[in-house]
């Protein structure tokens, strides 16, 4: 086969794109599921603080001692599996507060990233 006609042969060239830009979009794809299971676990947080927070003002009788509202919280983490103890209660001026602090990690480094800490806090009134 000549140069020349090796210069003008198309064969292969869309297995060389794909090759060049396949990486960029699945590195694109796992990262976008990855900060959409983190958006899930903050969710997931603030809502079982919200409803801990709830139940310990309304519902003495199953939320009256600490470990009580823990619990309740862990149930209604949107499935999430965390320990009790990523949820701490107090009670301020504003009411009954049930905070939660967990540490997300990341399959793969973005950026640098290996884990963040996502924060979640609720306050209902008494």
């Amino acid at each position: 086969m000549s140069l020349r006609r090796l210069g003008r042969d198309e064969r292969g060239a869309t297995a060389v794109e794909f090759a060049l830009t396949a990486p960029i979009f699945f590195a694109i794809l796992l990262a976008i599921c990855e900060f959409g299971m983190m958006a899930w676990t903050q969710l997931g947080l603030q809502h079982g603080a919200e409803m801990a927070a709830r139940c310990a003002t309304f519902n003495t009788s199953a939320c009256g001692s600490v470990s009580a509202i823990q619990n309740y919280a862990v149930q209604n983490a949107f499935g999430l599996t965390v320990p009790a103890s990523t949820f701490t209660v107090a009670a301020p001026a504003c009411g009954n507060q049930v905070s939660a602090t967990y540490t997300f990690q990341f399959l793969m480094g973005y950026f640098g990233l290996s884990a963040v800490t996502l924060n979640a806090q609720s306050c209902f009134p008494k």
